[in-house]
């Protein structure tokens, strides 16, 4: 086993069977502070198996998940994410019927939820991370759109986004160009470039 204690992310021998099929075998893999980490396969290699393993939504079967050292393969999920860990799925998971910045604005740790947000002002501390955030992620100028009138990758940028306004650092991206044109993919490499100079971030990709 690794004695060193640096990695933002440790991961060590990690087997997960599923039915007897070793869906990953002993795997190991370190992650460190502000490194960008694209792991590419094809399906059913067991990338997106990995991620849910790390983010609590799968239990190893032997092996393990160390975050800043501290072990998570039996923490629940919740926990995991208040440790600093987000993750984007393939799909934008966003609220279509809201804006932009109101998609922003309810991500914030300390928000009140969709309701609470709708009815009342946010602070001007929210404001500014919104802001922040928005031009971060190439949105600025798009903040009362409604999200669900942007293009897919506005779109898996703006979900993208409402996780960077939880400030993790870990932050764990499943396929987030697919079924986007040649400029989005442009735009997304350069985002990821940005945003790894906070955090480590992991992407998975088929190719």
């Amino acid at each position: 086993m690794s004695s060193n204690t640096d990695f933002v992310l440790a991961v060590e021998d990690l087997t997960v069977s599923f039915d007897g099929f070793k869906a990953i075998d002993a795997l190991t893999l370190y992650v460190d502070k502000n490194e960008l980490r694209v792991i590419i396969g094809p399906n059913g290699a067991g990338k997106t198996t990995l991620l849910d393993l790390i983010c609590g939504k799968t239990r190893a079967s032997d092996g393990s998940i160390k975050f800043k050292n501290l072990e998570m393969t039996k923490l629940p999920e919740y926990e995991i994410v208040r440790k600093g860990i987000g993750r984007k799925f393939q799909t934008p998971s966003i609220y279509e019927n809201l804006s932009v910045f109101q998609n922003l604005e309810v991500s914030f740790p300390r928000g009140r939820g969709v309701f609470g947000a709708l009815a009342f002002r946010c602070t001007d501390d929210v404001k500014e991370r919104v802001m922040t955030v928005a031009t971060e992620i190439g949105l600025e100028q798009h903040l009362e759109f409604e999200a669900g009138l942007l293009s897919h990758g506005q779109k898996q940028w703006l979900e993208i986004g409402m996780l960077l306004m939880q400030d993790p650092e870990l932050l764990m991206l499943d396929e987030p160009i697919a079924g986007m044109s040649v400029r989005e993919r442009e735009l997304t490499a350069e985002l990821l470039q940005r945003i790894c100079k906070g955090r480590s971030v992991i992407v998975i990709e088929h190719d």
